[in-house]
């Protein structure tokens, strides 16, 4: 008979698996390890109840809670090494940011200075989130300007700012998601789609470049919609 062919999805879950945990030793050597301890000490938990209590579905419900317990701990210490990995890197927030589950429309870097420093526009259920990357004394200001431009055409719409970093009063990108997801629901549905389609027409904000511009050098314009 002829070897039935492995299945493609299949085989590109388990590569993606491998690579995960190659991440994660990398960022933690003691990670994978910690892994397998809990799926056997789940699985030893129930073997050892099963023998006390003699009732042997424990062994196939210990085999089942093994896997779910070391694929929980896997989760966790991925979405660690993600962060670490981002830790410090332009656009960290926005890659964090276009990881969230659930109705959330972002927009990265809607506004980017000189030095760098950058705003992205998030639109969710809780209304309009403005999210910075760069030091506190510098992107405030570019938190207020940007604020003040979408409040053009989303007059009634509840508008937050967060400035993710290492800082003072900023939001570390481990913590991120979690703030976000703690901000109260203002909006419906049809609102985050229809408040972010008009979003969309604002002009975006140009960065400017450091130092003097070159002669005869233009400024681009922004296009007109």
């Amino acid at each position: 008979m002829a070897k039935k062919p492995e299945d493609p999805e299949r085989m590109g879950r388990v590569k993606q698996l491998r690579m995960i945990a190659q991440i994660i030793k990398k960022a933690n050597p003691k990670g994978m390890p910690i892994v397998y301890a809990s799926a056997l000490g789940t699985l030893v938990l129930f073997v050892v109840l099963g023998l006390v209590t003699g009732w042997w579905p424990l062994y196939v419900i210990g085999v089942m809670m093994a896997l779910t317990a070391g694929l929980v701990v896997f989760g966790q210490l991925a979405q660690k090494a993600q962060y670490s990995m981002l830790q410090g890197q332009p656009g960290a927030a926005a890659a964090i940011l276009q990881g969230m589950r659930g109705n959330w429309e972002v927009t990265p870097a809607v506004a980017v200075n000189r030095d760098q420093d950058i705003v992205h526009r998030v639109v969710g259920y809780p209304g309009i989130i403005l999210v910075s990357e760069g030091p506190g004394s510098r992107v405030q200001k570019m938190l207020v300007a940007e604020k003040k431009r979408v409040q053009r055409v989303a007059l009634d719409v509840p508008v937050y700012d967060i400035q993710s970093g290492d800082g003072e009063g900023q939001i570390p990108i481990g913590k991120l998601q979690r703030h976000l997801m703690k901000l109260p629901r203002n909006l419906k549905k049809p609102a985050v789609y229809e408040i972010n389609n008009r979003l969309k027409a604002l002009p975006q904000t140009l960065p400017m470049p450091k130092g003097p511009l070159p002669r005869g050098a233009k400024m681009p314009r922004p296009k007109l919609r």
